[in-house]
């Protein structure tokens, strides 16, 4: 089995399944296998639900890399191998090669930006760099942040309603009142962060995912220092 198909597998889909696909499928099963949903002293489901996690991350992000690659420059791949595998041209057929442009570089470097109250669910944010920038009241529910930048931002009152947020940058974030039930910040650094008010828990239970977050001096909900 080609590690492509095994991607396609590990989240369950047919093979040439879309983007959109792809991404329902990772929310669902993230959902599904989060750790906060199987009991504490079950050590082998808890160890076999972080496993799970770490191979439908690896095969979302390396589907999504394939699927967002230029068009042109698949297209230009397969009918060069094509024609090569198949037959060679003659010289009257041959026609000019076309250099394969590449497109811009989105710039990742968002800071200081202004989205307060911005709808931003679903999108994809990872490894942008946001530090300082305002989200206040923003909608990032179901967002990816994979190793975003989100020092000293602003995001009282945000919904990040199951926001992938692993290894996130929140040093010094402005996290009051906001909504976190769902979200992953696994491995985020939260360091000095104010988490005042904000939603993490339904009754008793914790619905928040903090494996290996760093919480050291973050104001927590109720207003204690973490040490």
């Amino acid at each position: 089995m080609s590690d492509l198909e095994r991607y396609y597998r590990v989240l369950e889909l047919e093979p040439g399944a879309t983007l959109e696909e792809v991404n329902q499928a990772y929310k669902d099963l993230v959902f599904v296998w989060h750790p906060d949903r199987i009991p504490k002293d079950n050590l082998r489901l808890q160890q076999k639900a972080q496993d799970k996690l770490k191979a439908i991350n690896e095969a979302r992000e390396k589907l999504r890399s394939l699927k967002t690659k230029p068009q042109t420059t698949y297209q230009t791949t397969y009918q060069t191998t094509y024609q090569t595998t198949h037959h060679s041209p003659s010289p009257q057929q041959e026609k000019p090669s076309q250099p394969t442009q590449k497109p811009p570089k989105q710039n990742p470097d968002l800071s200081g930006k202004d989205y307060s109250r911005a709808n931003l669910s679903n999108k994809d944010l990872s490894g942008r760099n946001l530090s300082y920038a305002n989200l206040s009241g923003a909608n990032l529910s179901d967002t990816f942040m994979h190793k975003v930048n989100l020092r000293g931002a602003n995001l009282s009152d945000a919904n990040l309603f199951r926001a992938n947020l692993l290894l996130a940058d929140l040093r010094e974030a402005n996290l009051r009142a906001a909504n976190l039930i769902g979200a992953d910040l696994s491995g985020a650094d939260l360091r000095g962060a104010d988490l005042t008010g904000a939603r993490i828990r339904s009754g008793e239970r914790l619905l928040v995912k903090l494996v290996g977050t760093n919480l050291a001096g973050a104001i927590m909900p109720d207003g204690s220092i973490y040490q």
